[in-house]
């Protein structure tokens, strides 16, 4: 595993992953990385390679398409639920608009699904393009495969925390609120200034672990304690890091870091963040560890310190995506 300030680690997670081997091991490298930089590297993941491929290509095939046909699965059209398309400048992020497009996926719920009667927000049916007949199959398929990851991961930090392996499933995760968005972020103009040309800007992510598969270009920048490193994309690896609400738990002990997004200079970049975050009805406490909370929201990109919040991850969440999708929310939420 690489050690030092200017370098993000590679963690090995097999052990995490199978149940057997030195698990304390790696939650170890896991806590060494998340008091360092809240961003490290996964290996041994077991994500089958052929399934990414397959997810690249579909996700190739969808955005090369004419803004219409795209606009066919506009996120207008999954309602509360939260799911379908935008195109480039929709989202913003602390008030600017992104130079990206993309899809919101989450958990597939039917209609009679006892949350969807509930009229939960965040919570139903995917919109999925008809004229790319694989495409539904390779995303559910892909969401399975990461949720999988996503529960081994938390085993990994309960243990880097001296906690017993089963305490955030216990507690948060038994059902966890499982987003997927799916990224392009086209070339940038010539023309435009440096101010323009991120494809999004410094933020923190909401939740507890992100898992992200970066496509072959470069862009994802983190904030280190020394400045601004590239996190390149690694063959066979996903990049992962960790949320408010898990820098909320432990104090500020893992920090939520800030990342932002450099767009491409020539080629179209995809990237594939996958979000596994705590049940959207779960009360989020801090662990009692002893710890005073560590207050930074000066350093912070928003100001605003985790460590004011109470409340249910649903309430979190749906003040932080409001912000993303304005005209959105008056018409959904």
């Amino acid at each position: 595993m690489a050690r030092d300030s200017t370098r993000i680690p590679v963690i090995n997670i097999e052990p995490l992953v199978s149940g057997a081997g030195e698990c304390l091991q790696v939650a170890g490298q896991i806590a060494s990385a998340c008091r360092d930089s809240g961003f490290f590297y996964i290996i041994g993941h077991g994500v089958d390679e052929h399934l990414q491929a397959r997810l690249e290509k579909v996700s190739r095939d969808f955005f090369a398409q004419d803004i219409d046909e795209k606009l066919e699965i506009r996120m207008e059209k999954g309602g509360r639920a939260w799911r379908g398309y935008f195109p480039v400048g929709v989202e913003l992020t602390s008030g600017r608009p992104d130079r990206k497009e993309g899809l919101y996926f989450g958990a597939e719920l039917a209609d009679d699904h006892p949350l969807v009667r509930q009229r939960l927000p965040m919570h139903g049916a995917n919109l999925f393009p008809a004229n790319i007949p694989t495409f539904r199959e390779t995303v559910l398929e892909y969401l399975t495969a990461m949720t999988k990851v996503g529960h081994a991961m938390m085993e990994g930090l309960a243990l880097s925390l001296g906690l017993n392996a089963t305490y955030f499933s216990e507690r948060y995760t038994s059902d966890p609120l499982i987003l997927f968005r799916i990224f392009n972020y086209p070339p940038m103009d010539n023309r435009a200034t440096e101010s323009e040309g991120w494809g999004v800007g410094e933020h923190t992510d909401y939740g507890l672990l992100t898992i992200l598969k970066q496509g072959g270009t470069s862009g994802l920048e983190v904030k280190s304690k020394l400045g601004w490193v590239e996190a390149p994309p690694i063959s066979g690896s996903f990049v992962c890091n960790i949320g408010d609400m898990l820098d909320r738990m432990t104090g500020g002990l893992y920090r939520s870091t800030a990342h932002r997004v450099k767009s491409p200079a020539e080629d179209d970049r995809l990237s594939f963040p996958f979000f596994f975050d705590p049940n959207f009805n779960a009360e989020v406490k801090p662990i009692e560890m002893n710890i005073r909370p560590d207050d930074d929201r000066h350093e912070r990109w928003d100001r605003a310190s985790v460590h004011d919040f109470s409340g249910t991850y649903g309430e979190y969440l749906l003040s932080k995506v409001s912000r993303v999708f304005p005209q959105l929310r008056r018409e959904v939420l």
